[in-house]
């Protein structure tokens, strides 16, 4: 990760632009001085000259230590990453023998997950000669889909799969 900002940034002698518009690493603005002029005020200081905007016109350094700016641009990275939540496909596995109450535990796990905006997989699995009886195995799972409060719609039409019955939902 450190070794992207080496890639990324032009450092100190590496800059060639002959004009730079400086910053401070406490984000004042030094204004517009020539490279060797911002680099002595680098040196000075006992810092690093970074060139952040490149594109910009002039090109916009910033005065800074490098391995401060590393560890403050992989912070940021870091909370990108997190604040970009993905909606994972989440999965309920029932049985077509379970009980009312049980099938409700399993619901309201379903609503949580399509409150969430997740995609929920369901997964009805049959056991030995349950599999012999497939009708009933997919009309047990039409009733426990019927049996979600949450508006929600079918994406993967109930098919037959693995062990018995996998069906997904996501939310309206």
């Amino acid at each position: 990760m450190w070794y992207d900002c080496i890639i990324q940034y032009k450092i100190n002698n590496q800059i060639n632009s002959p004009e730079l518009r400086v910053i401070t690493e406490t984000g004042d603005n030094l204004g517009v001085m020539t490279r060797d002029q911002a680099l002595t005020e680098a040196k000075a200081r006992g810092l690093d000259l970074i060139e952040i905007a490149p594109q910009a016109n002039p090109p916009v350094a910033k005065i800074i230590g490098f391995d401060k700016f590393r560890y403050q641009q992989e912070k940021e990275e870091k909370k990108k990453r997190l604040t970009q939540k993905t909606k994972d496909l989440k999965q309920v596995r029932i049985t077509p023998r379970a009980g009312k109450n049980d099938l409700m535990v399993k619901i309201r796990k379903v609503e949580e997950f399509l409150g969430e905006g997740h995609k929920v997989e369901i997964n009805l699995f049959l056991r030995g000669r349950e599999k012999g009886n497939k009708d009933w195995g997919l009309q047990k799972l039409n009733e426990f889909l019927a049996m979600i409060t949450v508006p929600h719609q079918v994406t993967l039409a109930p098919k037959p799969g693995g062990r018995g019955f996998i069906t997904q939902v996501t939310k309206k």
